[in-house]
């Protein structure tokens, strides 16, 4: 293993941005910045031995500060995803979120996680980054600790361990937002991929993206990826893929999802502890110019946001996204890099 340790940049208030690059004699390597946790790159190996970069993203920290409406690579949270309306109730007191996709409250505000400044400690394999999120920062109740550690191991996957604990009741969510082209950008979509995900239910969204509380069956539905199809195959059906896969238990250390990109052979395998993947294919994505010059449109890449339900604290039949005193909110992720 090998850290390589950079400035990245500097913030408007004078504040120096870190950027932390894991790499490991497998062939990958992982850029990490401490401004919203966010994975900036991540370089793997095609079946040739040939490396590319995996994730979109830009190549500086201005641009991640102005310009990342679409949450590129970042940590999400306090509570990610969408909340209905922009406020919840919790033990009979009604919190207003911002409504930073009216009506809707998403991904933790108009100044979440992803835009924080997190402290840094890095080793030859990990980065450990830690926030404190403020009583009331973006509405939310209690003081929030949190810590994310991203591990790059032996077998070229990148693990992602999340860690929250409060001084008052609170929800807490928290997500990676990569978005993956296996191709390293070469080609400018991702409808060729092959995905697999393990999940035969689904929760079904009204037109505002926000879930009725029904868990449904993929059954006969654009939705359903228990084989492994082109994300390309019925994508239009879908109106474009942003929605939450109910993962099947027992999975037996299977990977939750696995992607192929079938020209270059290279693979990502998702492993999680959460109850749900969102699957995105990038539909908001307007033209926005990337790394190395790369125009980023709808399908240009896929997320594959491992996390609780969108809108959990609205449905009680969903798992709880609530936190409380003394309790401590765990979550483990994978990304595994591979090639066939």
């Amino acid at each position: 293993m090998n850290l390589h340790t950079t400035r990245f940049g500097t913030l408007d208030d004078g504040t120096d941005v870190l950027l932390f690059t894991l790499s490991n004699t497998g062939g990958v390597a992982v850029s990490i910045t401490n401004y919203g946790g966010i994975v900036v790159g991540i370089e793997a190996p095609d079946r040739k031995g040939d490396p590319a970069d995996v994730v979109l993203g830009f190549e500086s920290l201005d641009d991640y500060v102005k310009r990342n409406a679409p949450y590129f690579g970042a940590v999400c949270g306090r509570c990610a995803n969408r909340i209905d309306k922009s406020r919840f109730t919790l033990d009979g007191v009604e919190h207003v979120l911002a409504a930073n996709q009216a009506p809707n409250h998403l991904h933790g505000g108009n100044r979440g996680f992803d835009k924080a400044v997190w402290a840094a400690d890095a080793s030859d394999r990990s980065v450990t980054l830690t926030y404190r999120s403020a009583d009331g920062e973006e509405g939310y109740p209690g003081n929030l600790e949190c810590r994310v550690v991203y591990t790059l191991q032996d077998d070229c996957a990148l693990r992602i361990a999340y860690r929250a604990e409060t001084d008052k009741p609170t929800i807490v969510n928290l997500t990676n937002h990569s978005y993956f082209n296996l191709t390293g950008s070469a080609v400018p979509h991702i409808l060729d991929h092959v995905l697999a995900i393990r999940a035969s239910r689904y929760t079904p969204l009204n037109e505002e993206l926000i879930p009725t509380g029904e868990i449904a069956p993929v059954a006969g539905t654009p939705f359903d990826f228990r084989a492994p199809k082109r994300i390309g195959q019925d994508i239009e059906a879908a109106g474009g893929y942003d929605y939450n896969s109910v993962l099947d238990a027992g999975r037996g250390g299977e990977p939750a999802a696995r992607a192929v990109e079938p020209s270059s052979g290279r693979v990502v395998e998702l492993f999680t502890t959460e109850p749900g993947v969102q699957f995105y294919t990038g539909n908001f994505l307007d033209g926005l110019r990337g790394k190395r010059g790369a125009i980023y449109n709808p399908r240009a890449g896929f997320c594959l946001e491992a996390q609780h339900f969108p809108d959990a604290v609205h449905h009680p039949s969903f798992p709880p996204v609530v936190l409380r005193p003394g309790e401590v909110y765990t979550q483990t992720t994978s990304y595994r890099f591979a090639v066939e």
